[in-house]
Parts: C-alpha cells; sequence; structure tokens
C-alpha cells in the first residue's frame, strides 16, 4: 500500500513541477500504473539480462514527456558505468534487492561506443526497496554491487521530446 502511495504522489509531483498553462480544450488526463500492472510488467521481463523497458511514457504537456521503466538487473550482471548527454532526469524508485550504486564523478575506460568500466570521485550508497535516487541528466552512475537481484522503476522526465509514444 506504501508503494502505492509513494508512486501516485511521483506521478503527481513530477505532473505538477512539469506542467505548463494550458487551455480548456487540452487539458492533460491522469495516468495510471498500478501496483499490479508494475509487478506484473517486471516479472515477465526476462531473467538473463538487465532488463530495461518501458511500462508507460504519457505526452504531460504538448512536448514534454515522462515515462515509467520497469527494470530486472540479475546479480550476476553488474553491467557498465553510464552517463547519459541528454537532459532527461531518472527518479529511480527500488522495488526489491539490495545494491550499491555510484553517482557523479567521472566514467573510467569508456569512449563513444562503451559504457565506462566504472566510476571515479562519485558518491556511493547502499540502496534498498523503498530507496528513492534522483539522477539529473548528464551524471555518470552505475551499480558497483548487486548483493541480490534488484528490480526499480526508473521515471524518466524528457523535457526535449526524446522518448518515442
Amino acid at each position: 500500500m506504501i508503494r502505492v502511495v509513494f508512486l501516485r504522489t511521483v506521478f503527481a509531483v513530477l505532473v505538477i513541477l512539469t506542467a505548463r498553462p494550458v487551455s480548456a480544450q487540452e487539458l492533460p488526463q491522469a495516468t495510471d500504473v498500478t501496483s499490479a500492472d508494475i509487478q506484473k510488467f517486471i516479472n515477465d521481463l526476462p531473467r538473463d539480462a538487465v532488463s530495461d523497458r518501458p511500462i508507460r511514457i504519457v505526452n504531460v504537456t504538448g512536448n514534454y514527456q515522462v515515462g515509467v521503466w520497469g527494470v530486472f538487473r540479475p546479480k550476476e550482471f553488474l553491467g557498465g558505468a553510464n552517463l547519459h548527454e541528454v537532459n532527461t532526469t531518472e527518479i529511480y524508485y527500488m522495488v526489491e534487492g539490495v545494491a550499491t550504486l555510484v553517482t557523479g564523478g567521472t566514467l573510467t575506460d569508456s569512449n563513444d561506443l562503451t559504457p565506462g568500466r566504472g566510476i571515479e570521485g562519485g558518491v556511493s550508497r547502499r540502496v534498498t526497496k523503498g530507496d528513492v535516487i534522483i539522477i539529473p541528466g548528464h551524471t555518470a552512475h552505475w551499480f558497483s554491487e548487486l548483493e541480490t537481484d534488484i528490480e526499480y522503476l526508473i521515471i524518466r522526465t524528457d523535457p526535449d521530446n526524446r522518448f518515442q509514444l
């Protein structure tokens, strides 16, 4: 129940923060993503690799979109360190599992085609079920350790209208 209330609150805040004045003819509609929708989606993701797929993407006000992704990351697959060269902010909500997430700093051993092997000078934190992490665009991020398989949501804002609906 707390998870449902939290998710609805996050969506409400995102809509309020990204809203612009609109006429009565173009009032945006609220979009629900239920706890049952999320759990079914994550349970159906492949378990043999990192699965990061959109659950729902909505156009909230003209050119501004917000999306919710479901992610399953097996313990055996750390993956590389990323830095997205876009204005998209990512908000992680940990659904299940325990991991160490590093943000900020600079990527190590990366190039334009591959993720980094790690992050130098970042902030490391242990994340668990219920935690929320806000990662602004242009910020390096990396799961440096997975104690268990992890499941999480990523809420992505899209001020540049890059998501495909």
